[in-house]
């Protein structure tokens, strides 16, 4: 079972042949009428290495698949490009990939970013202009080799599909088409950084595992004797990232740099945007549907952070046969009938993830010719002081204080495990918030789209946050979430130039919350909680806040889908009943993924404990053995916002033989009203040497968060 952002991508070709198929597809068909079959499988070849050498004479390490006779009779080529080695930690992932794919008459290449896995250099953050540049020069590098057509298409997963989003606002000629999936158009407010304009736990979660990701020791039976002075480079190279991070407090230019969103006109090839319901990276579908210009589809499944094909919640999809009918469209100009078919396919959910895990989410896939659909329209639910209603009540003044540890159900943004990530029931939280429930349901109201909270809020402070939380409550009283929504009060203009609040000034601002397909079930009820506090998923406001929220006056938009309302046959085939095997197989596997809560104690501290492990696992073919794992502690003290401490620790072992590698890297974030304090750590190992050590420990101030 996975423990990261990286690892969360791993898979195998065993997945996508175990997995039962619960749907026959409908046949896809051309615009002459003639239905669109899959190429006959094709014998392949797999390179382990080669060198792509770039104009400053840095070589990148890739990992090819080519089919036999490519040489002969060139084939399109599609590529990933990611600093997560392609020789061992996605050495499964990839080569199930290629080994489900290639056999089609594609070649695929997985690329290390420079200074990652086996590439030359050095690597100092995320999606820089260096990265970018390489990935420019290898599109051409790929698209003139002897067994290439010279059509690029890229694709990619998470950072995959951040680098294909960013190398696609380039318009590199040889770049036909590109599939980004769980990615985002924006890296300020989409990107585990900053959410609606606060600090999230994510940002010190993966900048603390991207510490050990900058600082990986290439593999000696790639680079050769230099693997020690090329590991040796990264760890004296290696920034302070996390302090970096939050000196950009803003949508500043260090966060526009990479956000296709800032110019969407700069994407000029078509663009195929994946993702699943319960990914926090899900907005970029719709968005990107609804900013570009190019030929352009859509796909929402029930699932994570997972590739279709190895769905997390299921059911999942048939994906390889989707991108074979994607690339031959746009790399071999073969009509495949598949841009005639709807702009946008969404799981519609009848049950909440978390309910069900981990069997399969109940639903269907329901599709919208075009995004924004014409037919999906706004329902208006006022948030009055008795009910949420379809007319406004008296307006209403309700008192909405900061709690420290109101939170615990909602603790993740990003769902990294989820066995113990997924939001629970939601009634402890929910007591503890304004909430307000509609009377149990006529019938059905279902919702695909984003719903939006519009609220009257005062608040006490200068510096404080609005948290919209969207759930579904049964007749049993359990509360299971559907969307939610968060803003940092002073970014209600915008993120680029927030202001501080008057206190006691009364402002109309919206908090926008995430995509949600969704059935709300007739005889439950719809709730809408509100508060001030999201802890530990958020860092908490400055000081204590009460906010003056005007019922009568707020109300939540729904983005209603018509009951009932047609949709053309899916045309993939659908992977039900995929059941998580590690669950199944051994139950015991979950002892190494747990969060234990104690408190809160006499003072009113609670203290939260999130273990990950990674057993030993020996790649065989190349006899490498991976390890790692992590350990989150965070606790606060209720009534005191400035008692908040995250503390996290990612570590990582390589070994084979005599080459012995291990990282540990550390966080420590604590605060004042006025200033952040960040302390963060990089140790590396040969065996039981150390062999370097860095420390930082940085004060900064805190900018209206």
């Amino acid at each position: 079972m996975p423990v990261s952002r990286r690892h969360f991508l791993v898979g195998s070709s065993a997945v996508i042949a175990s997995a039962a198929v619960g749907h026959s597809p409908a046949s896809p068909s051309t615009k002459t009428g003639r239905a669109w079959r899959l190429p006959d499988k094709k014998p392949f070849r797999s390179i382990e290495n080669e060198w792509i050498t770039l104009k400053d004479g840095t070589r990148l390490a890739a990992r090819m698949w080519l089919p036999v006779g490519a040489e002969l009779s060139p084939v399109p080529v599609v590529w990933e490009y990611l600093p997560y080695r392609k020789r061992d930690s996605e050495r499964h992932r990839d080569t199930g990939w290629a080994e489900a794919f290639v056999p089609y008459g594609f070649a695929f290449v997985r690329v290390d970013i420079r200074g990652s896995g086996d590439s030359d250099g050095v690597l100092l953050g995320e999606y820089l202009q260096q990265e970018q540049n390489d990935a420019v020069e290898v599109i051409a590098w790929l698209a003139r080799q002897s067994w290439s057509n010279g059509a690029v298409g890229m694709r990619g997963i998470s950072w995959g599909g951040f680098s294909s989003l960013q190398a696609a606002a380039l318009a590199p000629p040889a770049l036909k088409a590109i599939v980004p999936q769980c990615a985002s158009d924006n890296r300020y407010t989409d990107d585990a950084h900053y959410v609606g304009g606060a600090l999230t736990l994510d940002n010190y979660d993966w900048g603390a595992e991207f510490k050990t990701v900058l600082v990986g020791a290439p593999d000696p039976a790639i680079v050769g004797d230099r693997w020690r002075e090329m590991w040796l480079s990264r760890l004296k190279a290696t920034p302070p990232i996390l302090a970096e991070w939050l000196s950009h407090q803003r949508y500043d230019e260090f966060w526009q740099h990479g956000s296709v969103a800032v110019d969407y006109s700069r994407i000029k090839c078509p663009v195929y945007a994946v993702d699943g319901q319960i990914d926090s990276y899900r907005d970029f579908v719709p968005r990107l549907l609804s900013h570009l210009h190019v030929p352009r589809k859509g796909l929402i499944g029930p699932w994570g952070h997972k590739y279709p094909q190895l769905a997390d919640a299921g059911p999942g999809l048939d994906w390889v046969s989707e991108e074979v009918r994607w690339w031959s469209q746009w790399l071999l100009g073969v009509d495949t009938g598949i841009m005639d078919e709807p702009m946008m396919r969404v799981f519609l959910e009848q049950r909440t993830a978390a309910e069900v895990w981990p069997n399969d989410v109940p639903g269907r896939w329901v599709s919208e010719p075009s995004w924004p659909s014409p037919r999906i329209s706004s329902r208006i639910l006022y948030l009055n002081s008795d009910a949420l209603g379809d007319q406004p009540g008296t307006e209403a003044i309700r008192l909405c204080r900061s709690q420290e540890t109101l939170g615990l159900t909602k603790r993740e943004w990003f769902p990294w495990n989820l066995n113990i990530d997924l939001p629970p029931d939601q009634t402890p939280d929910d007591k503890r918030s304004l909430a307000f429930d509609t009377a149990p349901l006529p019938e059905d109201i279902e919702i695909v789209g984003r719903p939006s909270a519009l609220i009257r809020v005062s608040s006490s402070e200068p510096v404080a946050k609005l948290v919209v939380r969207i759930n579904e409550v049964t007749p049993e009283e359990k509360s299971w979430s559907v969307s939610y929504g968060v803003l940092n009060l002073t970014h209600r203009d915008g993120h680029e130039a927030p202001t501080a609040l008057e206190p006691g000034h009364r402002y109309d601002v919206e908090v926008p919350c995430y995509f949600a397909a969704h059935r709300f079930k007739k005889g439950n009820r719809i709730r809408v909680a509100v508060s001030e506090s999201i802890w530990p998923m958020l860092w908490p406001s400055p000081r204590p806040v009460t906010l003056e929220i005007t019922t009568g006056a707020s109300h939540l938009s729904l983005p209603v889908r018509p009951n009932g309302a047609e949709s053309t046959p899916m045309p993939i085939a659908i992977l039900r009943d995929r059941v998580r095997a590690s669950v199944r197989a051994d139950p015991a596997e979950l002892k190494n993924y747990t969060i234990t809560q104690t408190g809160p104690d006499a003072e009113g501290r609670v203290m939260l404990h999130k273990r990950l492990r990674d057993p030993p696992e020996t790649l065989a073919d190349i006899g490498t053995t991976m390890s790692g794992g992590s350990d989150w502690y965070m606790s606060i003290k209720e009534g005191d916002p400035n008692s908040s401490v995250w503390k996290l620790q990612w570590f990582s072992g390589l070994k084979r033989g005599g080459w012995d590698t291990s990282l540990r890297s550390t966080l420590e974030l604590t605060s004042t009203a006025a200033d952040f304090r960040m302390k963060e750590s990089i140790r590396a190992l040969e065996g039981d040497q150390v062999v370097f050590e860095r420390h930082w420990d940085h004060t900064i101030k805190r900018d209206l968060l």
